[in-house]
């Protein structure tokens, strides 16, 4: 029987714009304004030094990928050079990441509707975003990667018109309730670091945050015309759409307005639009965060039904999920994985928003721990393969440094979440998924040991 295999079928286009909806999300548009009234114009120094991290994270990636243009994903490595319990532990983790995800996202879809239609329920339009996107996931990987395509573009559009419009105001010295737009708005209120370093360390968190997903180009391996072309071109733009997309709104941001003028309760793309006049400006972003939103969870059923997949290829999850449809798409890990989130949106219909709060912080702490055991492979990959090292035309540039420098990032990045009240029970909550993933797999390796043991005739046959 000819093994399955999934479809080659995104594009260069889907792959380049799946980076960078990857990189931009609702932490930018809408968590913002919290990092800037932490940190003040220093939150520009978070984004850089974050950003230059998730580039080397995603330069060691690479190299892995392009190792064996076999691998489906991270899972594959993973396996080949920690183990099978380290595959395992780190598939379901990076499912549960995005499923968390997904639960904060289409609950985000049902709030945002209602900006139009507060009279819907919360849970209808999020269960319709559900279906619709399940549908569209089932049809082709190329339709996915059409849908990312202009998910992203509209989120690439509506930043670049903030740019676009906050250079012409500071241009213009255009004035607004807090003074005129003008760069010396940067540091012209308290210096760049208005709050010390205990600010700019906990703005951290929230960055942090924003860059979650962006990995996300790393699970597209499998379905890439020309993998080797193409993932190395957008693994190198990356700091390019950092500079442009973070950088480069937040400087603009803070200079139309003061820092210490924003709100950090509402969007600061919202204040700058409202600030030059335009009346639908809060309908505008409204529409690019419920899009960003959408995307989100677009990504999250992807992702989850890839990994499902990967797992049970690997024998670490039920034998049905690698199962693909005619269209090569995993249509049981599919529907799996969105019933699952399904299930996560019925929860936080009945549920307080605290446990939702405390569901995503624990996922943050779990994207984590996927960058370190992706930094940990790249460093045993290097160690015992130096032949395919050797001829790897595209490296981790400063490795070993690079290898430790990251890891320190990430302890630092923990440490950091330990000190906020809102975000430190998730480092005592996460250790208890490890825990009962380590034992889910223990148990599930004994059984088969035994079943082994049971009929050593099958064994001597495979």
């Amino acid at each position: 029987m000819q093994e399955q295999k999934l479809s080659r079928g995104l594009k260069n286009r889907h792959v380049q714009l799946i980076a960078i909806g990857g990189a931009i999300g609702t932490g930018l548009f809408l968590g913002a304004g919290k990092s800037i009234h932490l940190a003040g114009p220093s939150i520009l120094f978070a984004y850089m030094i974050t950003g230059l991290i998730c580039f080397l994270i995603m330069r060691a990636l690479g190299e892995l990928l392009l190792t064996n243009l076999k691998y489906h994903s991270f899972v594959d490595f993973v396996r080949d050079y920690l183990g099978n319990m380290a595959a395992f532990i780190t598939g379901w983790t990076y499912w549960f990441c995005w499923i968390s995800i997904a639960m904060a996202d289409l609950t985000a879809v049902g709030l945002y509707t209602q900006y139009w239609l507060p009279n819907v329920p919360q849970w209808v339009p999020g269960l319709i975003a559900l279906v619709i996107l399940l549908i569209m996931n089932l049809a082709t990987v190329k339709l996915f990667g059409e849908m990312e395509f202009w998910f992203a573009l509209i989120k690439v559009i509506a930043i670049l018109a903030l740019i676009v419009i906050g250079i012409f105001m500071i241009i213009k010295g255009f004035s607004t309730n807090s003074g005129a737009s003008s760069f010396t708005n940067l540091w012209s209120h308290g210096g760049m670091f208005p709050n010390g370093i205990n600010g700019f360390i906990l703005s951290f968190q929230m960055v942090v945050f924003a860059f979650t997903g962006i990995e996300l180009v790393g699970l597209t391996a499998g379905e890439t015309e020309d993998p080797e072309k193409v993932i190395p071109k957008a693994i190198n733009n990356i700091p390019i759409r950092i500079f442009i997309f973070y950088i480069g709104a937040l400087i603009v941001i803070m200079s139309v307005y003061p820092w210490s003028a924003l709100n950090p309760a509402k969007s600061p793309f919202v204040q700058v639009f409202v600030a030059v006049g335009i009346a639908v400006a809060a309908g505008i972003v409204n529409f690019v965060v419920l899009t960003s939103a959408a995307s989100a969870c677009n990504s999250a059923i992807f992702s989850t039904s890839r990994m499902v997949y990967t797992l049970s290829k690997d024998k670490n999850a039920p034998i049905p999920f690698s199962k693909l449809n005619s269209r090569k798409v995993p249509s049981n890990a599919l529907f799996f994985s969105t019933v699952v989130i399904l299930l996560a949106v019925i929860l936080n219909y009945v549920m307080p928003e605290g446990v939702f709060t405390l569901i995503t912080s624990i996922s943050t702490v779990c994207f984590i721990f996927i960058w370190g055991i992706t930094v940990i492979s790249h460093l045993k990959y290097r160690k015992t393969r130096p032949d395919l090292a050797k001829v790897n035309k595209f490296k981790l540039p400063l490795y070993p440094f690079s290898n430790y420098l990251i890891l320190a990032f990430l302890a630092f990045v923990l440490v950091v979440l330990a000190l906020a009240d809102d975000t430190r029970i998730a480092l005592f909550v996460t250790p208890v998924w490890f825990i009962l993933l380590i034992a889910i797999y223990k148990l599930q390796k004994t059984k088969a040991n035994l079943a082994d043991q049971a009929n050593p005739g099958k064994v001597a046959e495979n």
